[in-house]
């Protein structure tokens, strides 16, 4: 399965156009923005938008509800996650294929 994770953007790079900074999680990472861009149809900054990331390019575009409803959904899922992994881990057992 493949996600992508809502990420704002909180610095551009002046000697790359296409690159930015994003922050999530406590971490900085640069991101490709050449399939949104660094400006918005009207010419604006992307700065401080939220965006998608997947395998470091931004995506699309959200607005901040629906990125923080993302990263809480995010939240839960990593909660289960690691809800499954203990029970494969100790008990629940990994099943042999015959």
């Amino acid at each position: 399965m493949c996600i992508g994770t809502p990420a704002q953007l909180i610095a551009l790079d002046d000697n790359q156009p296409d690159i930015g900074i994003i922050a999530v999680g406590g971490a900085r990472r640069e991101v490709d923005l050449s399939l949104i861009g660094s400006c918005d149809e009207n010419g604006q900054s992307r700065l401080g938008q939220w965006v998608l990331v997947h395998v470091g390019f931004a995506m699309s575009v959200l607005d901040e509800q629906q990125a923080k409803e993302t990263l809480a959904t995010l939240e839960q899922m990593c909660e289960l996650e690691s809800d499954v992994g203990a029970f494969l881990n100790n008990g629940g057992g990994s099943y042999a294929l015959d």
